[in-house]
């Protein structure tokens, strides 16, 4: 155990959030798969047939540690610890044709969830703004089931999205800003989709940044959808039109 605690800290004082835990064979899998890069795996020294390739050097750990150092509660070997992929944002977005930007996003579950959705509906990257949950949290880890180690998870302002060229379409549950529809929308071009806190939705700040408005609009009596289920239906309208131009 003193080990893995050793090796995310000494991680983290050369570079700010670089390490970060995997849990379970599937998880790992993937990120193996995706080319993540790992420190190490711990397993328990009755399983050593648990530990996965190309997940960095195995250290065996004695009955009931296991246990305790993994994130969950009924953990499932290996435990690795992995290093977090740097990129370019400035370059990406220069170049994005359609970005996920989320402004102070705070819950895990929801933002392992939208990257899974932005993953599967094609988009170029995920903006987290400064105050969002930290991407590399277990939870957001595993809500994500994977699509964190493939699509590129950017820590960058609205600011810098507007400056890579992209139309920023702010997302709203009030007619104030005179939405559209988002089935109405063009959203074919180089488009951000921009979706606020779970609570209390884009700022006085972002709104600043915003080029146009979207709604979506609802039958029933509740106010918004859970922002993980709109960036979801948003994500995919933006698939289904550039789907209808081919």
């Amino acid at each position: 155990m003193q080990r893995l605690r050793r090796l995310i800290a000494d991680r983290r004082a050369r570079r700010a959030d670089a390490a970060f835990i995997i849990e379970g064979p599937q998880l790992v899998d993937e990120a193996v798969a995706a080319g993540v890069e790992f420190e190490a795996q711990f397993i328990p020294v009755d399983r050593p047939e648990s530990s996965i390739g190309g997940a960095g050097p195995v250290h065996l750990l004695s009955p009931g540690v296991f246990e305790r150092v993994a994130p969950t509660e009924q953990p499932r070997p290996p435990v690795a610890v992995a290093r977090a992929t740097e990129h370019d944002a400035r370059a990406i977005l220069q170049h994005a044709a359609f970005i996920v930007a989320l402004e102070a996003i705070a819950d895990p579950g929801n933002l392992g969830t939208i990257i899974r959705s932005a993953e599967a509906a094609g988009a170029d990257g995920v903006v987290l703004t400064p105050g969002s949950v930290d991407p590399h949290n277990p939870k957001v880890v595993r809500a994500a089931a994977g699509s964190l180690f493939r699509i590129p998870v950017l820590e960058a302002s609205l600011s810098d999205v507007h400056d890579g060229g992209l139309t920023l379409w702010g997302t709203t549950s009030h007619s104030e800003q005179s939405p559209q529809a988002y089935d109405r929308a063009d959203l074919t071009g180089r488009v951000a989709v921009v979706l606020g806190t779970e609570a209390h939705g884009l700022s006085a700040d972002a709104v600043g940044y915003i080029d146009r408005w979207l709604t979506i609009p609802h039958a029933g009596p509740a106010e918004s959808l859970n922002v993980a289920m709109a960036g979801t239906v948003l994500a995919f309208e933006v698939r289904r039109q550039r789907a209808a131009e081919l």
